[in-house]
């Protein structure tokens, strides 16, 4: 299925043969001109975005209000049923550019989502991490319309859930996997780390461990074996493994379970394991160590159940793709210095399959993942020209690459 803007747009750039012409210097000037004006309304709609909750695994209604958002500026929607809202930009067909912005949250149902502002700084649960990123990706078009601006190739409008957490990238994994045999590229849209263009994929993957035994009472049974005794065995060894620095590898045992009183021998513990790396090897020789040592750790008359609760694939978008490059050179256009880095994003599913595509932020802020969060409003503006820009050069050199 096709989604298009319901209004028509002029072209302002022109085709020369074999290929499009660069967005001219009057161009560039009206795109910093206009981001400079959408300033506090991006901010407006961000706060308006955050007062809706999107717990990951129940962003509907957030979902819902996106939806009616890109419908009035004259976009036909249509919403997953997961939760993924689609539109499109656009009737080239072929090759097209894929914005990626998740709607959820670290937060559940109950918290207060009100957003405040504070001077220059925006507070509120969740504004940076991204309600900003899904604000900028509708004001990046609000700006390509109002400059009448018809890029090369189609645009693939995604709000999309489930990137934080648990989520898995569920809503990227869903979006890239209905539109992969048409995507030139992707941009996936956070709303902090503004000057980072994060090209690499941390891949992950976490499993639960449950160890089972006996059970039993502390005196009376002492000396049968101990659920959480074998738990500890385990994670004694993991924290014992020689892990590369060059890829990056890393491991964490982040949350811990089980017994029934102190007096009871445990009859099972579990523990959720994180395991990361920016190689797929490196994260796979990873893996079968902790698999190998979840089997022969614990103990006799213990037994272990896992359960897998994600994978993120791992990968990266070579630097010198142009894709990256342009992201750089639009960074240093607006007085920028660029920051090439490493993190598990919604990028990671179409690095993974060789799809150019990078994760961009839109401004500064702090306090990420707590109710205190925040972000500077007034780099807002360099954001929005850089994403901007960078919609339309990726659409170019997407086209470039097809003559």
């Amino acid at each position: 299925m096709r989604f298009r803007r319901r209004s028509a747009w002029i072209r302002l750039s022109y085709e020369a043969e074999g290929g499009s012409v660069p967005l001219t210097p009057l161009q560039l000037a009206a795109i910093r001109e206009l981001a400079v004006t959408n300033v506090e309304s991006t901010a407006d709609l961000t706060a308006e975005i955050c007062r809706i909750p999107a717990p990951t695994g129940d962003e509907f209604e957030r979902a819902a209000h996106v939806a009616k958002l890109l419908e009035s500026r004259g976009y036909a929607t249509e919403t997953d049923e997961i939760g993924n809202v689609y539109a499109r930009r656009g009737e080239r067909g072929g090759p097209a550019l894929m914005l990626l912005a998740h709607t959820d949250t670290v937060f559940p149902a109950g918290t207060d989502l009100t957003a405040t502002r504070t001077g220059d700084e925006l507070h509120g649960p969740a504004i940076g991490d991204n309600c900003l990123g899904v604000a900028a990706m509708l004001k990046a078009l609000d700006l390509l319309d109002e400059l009448q601006l018809d890029t090369d190739s189609d645009i693939i409008v995604v709000a999309n859930v489930g990137e934080e957490g648990l989520g898995n990238l569920r809503g990227a994994r869903a979006a890239v996997e209905r539109f992969r045999d048409e995507l030139g590229a992707v941009i996936a849209i956070e709303g902090h780390n503004l000057g980072r263009v994060t090209h690499m994929a941390v891949g992950s993957r976490r499993l639960k461990v449950t160890v089972h035994g006996p059970g039993g009472h502390s005196w009376g049974a002492f000396g049968a074996p101990s659920a959480i005794h074998g738990l500890g065995r385990i994670i004694a060894a993991i924290d014992d493994l020689s892990v590369p620095t060059d890829p990056r590898t890393t491991y964490n045992v982040g949350m811990i379970d089980g017994g029934t009183s102190i007096n009871t021998i445990a009859p099972t513990a579990s523990a959720m394991i994180d395991m990361r790396s920016v190689d797929p090897t490196a994260l796979e020789n990873l893996a079968a160590q902790v698999q190998d040592i979840i089997q022969t750790a614990p103990g006799e008359g213990l037994t272990t159940d896992v359960e897998v609760l994600g994978e993120r694939p791992a990968g990266a978008t070579p630097l010198d793709d142009p894709l990256v490059r342009r992201a750089s050179e639009i960074l240093e256009w607006l007085g920028l210095e660029t920051v090439f880095d490493a993190s598990s994003t919604d990028a990671n599913i179409p690095i993974s399959l060789g799809i150019p595509a990078i994760c961009i932020g839109i401004t500064l802020g702090g306090r990420v993942h707590t109710v205190e969060e925040y972000i500077d409003v007034p780099p807002i503006e360099l954001g929005l020209a850089q994403l901007t820009r960078l919609i339309v050069d990726a659409c170019e050199l997407i086209t470039a690459k097809t003559h």
